[in-house]
């Protein structure tokens, strides 16, 4: 374990496998809760007396100051005994003693701060009260900001509450989509958000990127405010421009604006906003501001099968065919960065793979420039973007200099984005271009010794489940993961960091559902209309929409006649329907038909095979082997065996059934003095009043600022949220085991902390290598905003440095010098056709177990 402090931010350390050590005598900084009360009740009795003790009638303003003082007290006197109660038990769910990071923490750590700001603003009325220069309105509006925001939290500690009383002893998350996960999605709904995006726009964080998140927020509500009401994008950026003085002054109007945008815009108004970085303007000027290298290509690889030996024996190969899933063979997108030219990178087999971005590609790849020698080292990267925005161009400022302090090459795939492309496209991408990597060494300048995943977000999502098909597969494993803020959750389970969705304004919960909606292939509805339009405007798009409706109605009726003798069945995504079938294969054409087979072909790939490997038989509950679907095929002398996949969607039972061997808890053995201590803080849900159709979730006396604009947010039941490889914290033990060393590098503030937590007890649970880092005050995708502030910066070094541990590492652990491979099911012997695929089954006497090659 380690401890650093730095600009602020605290990074703290511990590995599962190392020794633990400490920079800083004493560990983190506890905050006295008590004096913070005593300050916040004298601040605010001494500014309600002022403004309000006079035997005069207080002026408007100053009544309002007096209103609100008066309610910070009331809630900061419910909310004392319930932060006093959190800070006596949330250690127990740490993943380590010396690493103080949870969900609970977080909260009570929001709270405090946002007690602290209120401190602060109460002193500086203090001070300035008596000034000519005072501005009773304006502290006005900032201490009513920062009282709604108190109200809010508030709610989100009951909330908290509730899942101490659900949840399992050491368990983050309520593992249910009905109950407290249902009721959390209900009161986020309806619970109002704007005062978090107003005055009090990221408070919780470092104040070096305060500004940064209020610049952000101002841009989204300009944006939104124009989105749709121009075709082109010169027309957007000009709107926005001119309509963001508006919201950068007006502070509950930019609130306003924020909530209803997150409440009510749909996923393709974020793909749009978030792919703003990926403009020329914007994307050059980070080029110029970034560290300079001499190679920055793309690569477009064509969709074409090669072979890979196994790790088992390598005299076998193993076929990797390209992506197939929802929209065919398509060429993988890719960039290859270095900071020097090396060896291979100049190849004619490298150029005929490059692609021009339409504008310049700025290399420096002159006659005479000096070729380095291959790099031992490779890092492969996954962005971030929640499965549906970005590429890696928006990536590039940190990818620069992670090659040039590292001295390696970074190949950074740019996978395919949902909703046109949902699971499991982008693994399937991304494995395949992992092979790719691993076969083509030499166009990289890489020798090929060793390589590590790395990844944020949604792309550290992608580096375990790619890690997990590699060892499924039985090819290389990566030496290493280095995994920033991942997503391991994809389901609408509650924890406490989730709650802190309610005030984060880079992931707010509404948008991630949409994203996660989106990426599982689920149909997503259709945005509300919000534009305020003129009645000419109202009858001209009605109009327009009628005889639109009438051109398709009367194109489906002809084109119903011409084909009525044909019945053609095209599935264009995975859909509910199809998840719950038990038979996952929809009817298709007779083989006659050219365009069944093409449809055939596409579906076959969308979902099956993902989880034959952990769908084990009663009868072969030990075996182990390596395992292929339909994206790869076996070879060994000109010989190919194709195995036929058991499909997912036909799984479901199995896969519920095998939720017993996913275990959360701390230690099985709960102390009765520890359950005593959480029992005391956790409060039961309250009674279910006669005639209510919605219980009530808070205790009587107190109820949250409810939102003026509900969004439409709902529990999905689909199983393929549960899917290992969508999901990997659902992983069964046995698939975990095969991984290789993973760092995870989390955020304290983040709503996705409790996965990384979670996952890292997981990986501790079943003897994996794994290290946690928890980096302070800093948001959610802070990569991204490593160009902004030295905090960031401080942290995007913390990531590289994870990278540096994998690729120095001397000695591998026990659990990677032998390639564990996953065990496989009845369906995957069963699913080889003929008699030879039993003349190449053999028997290990040294590993004492079955594998089929």
């Amino acid at each position: 374990m380690a401890s650093r402090k730095k600009s602020g931010s605290i990074v703290l350390e511990k590995g599962a496998h190392g020794r633990r050590s400490s920079k800083r005598k004493g560990g983190p900084i506890v905050m006295d809760s008590k004096a913070v009360f005593t300050a916040l009740y004298e601040v605010c009795e001494e500014n309600a007396l002022f403004f309000g003790g006079g035997p005069e009638k207080p002026a408007d303003a100053a009544q309002r100051l007096v209103d609100a003082m008066l309610t910070i007290q009331a809630h900061a006197r419910s909310l004392e005994p319930v932060l006093a109660g959190f800070s006596s038990i949330y250690h127990h769910f740490d993943f380590d003693p010396h690493i103080p990071a949870n969900g609970y923490r977080s909260l009570v750590k929001v709270v405090r701060c946002c007690l602290l700001h209120i401190i602060h603003k109460g002193r500086y009325i203090t001070s300035n009260r008596r000034s000519i220069f005072f501005r009773a309105a304006h502290s006005a509006g900032e201490m009513e900001a920062y009282c709604s925001a108190l109200c809010q939290l508030r709610a989100l500690l009951y909330l908290a509450q509730r899942l101490l009383h659900d949840n399992s002893h050491g368990n983050l998350f309520f593992q249910e989509e009905s109950g407290l996960s249902e009721s959390f999605l209900r009161e986020y709904a309806s619970m109002h958000k704007a005062c978090f995006y107003g005055r009090c726009v990221g408070f919780q964080f470092t104040p070096a990127i305060r500004p940064c998140l209020q610049s952000i927020a101002i841009g989204l509500v300009a944006f939104g405010e124009n989105y749709k009401k121009h075709q082109s994008g010169i027309g957007v950026a000009a709107g926005s421009f001119f309509t963001s003085g508006k919201y950068a002054i007006d502070p509950e109007l930019r609130g306003q604006e924020y909530e209803r945008i997150t409440q009510n815009l749909d996923v393709h108004f974020w793909k749009t906003f978030w792919n703003i970085t990926e403009t020329e303007v914007l994307a050059g000027l980070a080029s110029m501001t970034s560290t300079q290298v001499k190679v920055n290509r793309t690569l477009s690889v064509s969709p074409v099968p090669f072979d890979l030996p196994l790790v088992s024996d390598p005299t076998h190969t193993l076929t990797i065919c390209p992506p197939a899933a929802h929209i065919g063979h398509a060429p993988i997108q890719m960039r290859l960065i270095s900071s020097e030219l090396r060896e291979g990178q100049d190849s004619e087999k490298l150029m005929a793979l490059c692609r021009s971005e339409g504008g310049p590609i700025s290399l420096s790849l002159g006659l005479k420039a000096k070729k380095h020698p291959p790099s031992p080292w490779l890092v492969v990267h996954y962005h971030g973007g929640g499965f549906v925005a970005q590429t890696s161009r928006s990536h590039e400022p940190y990818l620069k200099s992670w090659s040039q302090d590292l001295g390696a090459p970074v190949l950074s795939v740019d996978y395919s984005l949902a909703p046109e492309a949902p699971f499991p496209r982008a693994l399937e991408e991304c494995f395949y271009a992992y092979c790719w990597a691993i076969k083509n060494h030499n166009l990289l300048g890489w020798t090929g010794e060793r390589v590590c995943l790395a990844g944020d977000s949604a792309g550290g999502n992608l580096c375990i489940t790619v890690s997990m098909r590699a060892v499924a597969h039985g090819v290389r494993l990566p030496d290493g993961i280095m995994a920033a803020y991942p997503a391991t959750l994809l389901t609408a389970y509650a924890s406490p960091s989730r709650l802190l969705s309610l005030m984060d304004p880079l992931l707010p919960l509404s948008v991630l559902y949409r994203c996660l909606s989106a990426y599982a292939g689920l149909e997503t509805r259709v945005e509300k209309q919000v534009e305020k339009v003129s009645t000419l405007e109202l009858v001209r798009r009605d109009t327009a929409l009628l005889f639109k409706d009438l051109k398709q109605g009367a194109s489906n009726w002809i084109h119903s006649i011409l084909e009525s003798s044909k019945t053609k069945t095209v599935r264009k995504s995975v859909s509910e329907g199809t998840l719950m079938s038990p038979d996952s294969n929809p009817p298709v054409p007779s083989s006659s038909s050219e365009f069944a087979v093409r449809t055939d072909s596409l579906k076959s790939h969308t979902c099956e095979g993902l989880l034959m490997h952990c769908m084990p038989s009663p009868s072969q509950p030990t075996a182990v082997s390596p395992v292929f679907d339909q994206n790869s095929t076996l070879s060994n002398h000109n010989t190919n065996l194709s195995a036929h996949p058991h499909p997912i969607l036909g799984s479901t039972p199995h896969a519920e059934s095998e939720m017993e061997d996913v275990r959360f808890f701390i230690s099985k053995d709960v102390d009765a003095t520890v359950w005593d201590s959480i029992s005391s803080v956790a409060i039961p849900p309250p009674k279910i009043e006669q005639n209510c159709e919605t219980p009530r979730e808070f205790p009587a006396g107190f109820e949250p600022l409810r939102s003026d604009q509900c969004a439409e947010m709902k529990v999905d039941p689909s199983p393929i949220y549960k899917n290992p490889y969508m999901s990997p914290l659902l992983a069964p033990d046995r698939m975990l085991r095969g991984l290789p060393p993973v760092h995870i590098v989390a955020c304290a503030l983040d709503p996705m902390l409790d996965d990384s937590v979670m996952f890292a007890k997981r990986l501790r649970n079943v003897e994996q290598p794994v290290t946690l880092c928890v980096v302070d005050d800093l948001p959610h995708g802070f990569l991204s905003l490593s160009q902004l502030s030295k905090e960031t910066r401080e942290a995007s070094n913390v990531c590289m440095e994870r990278i540096r541990d994998i690729f120095t590492m001397k000695d591998p652990p026990p659990e990677m010098r032998k390639h564990r491979k996953l065990e496989r099911t009845n369906c995957g012997a069963s699913g080889v056709t003929g008699d030879p695929a039993r003349l190449l089954e053999k028997t290990s006497k040294e590993e004492g177990e079955q594998a089929v090659v």
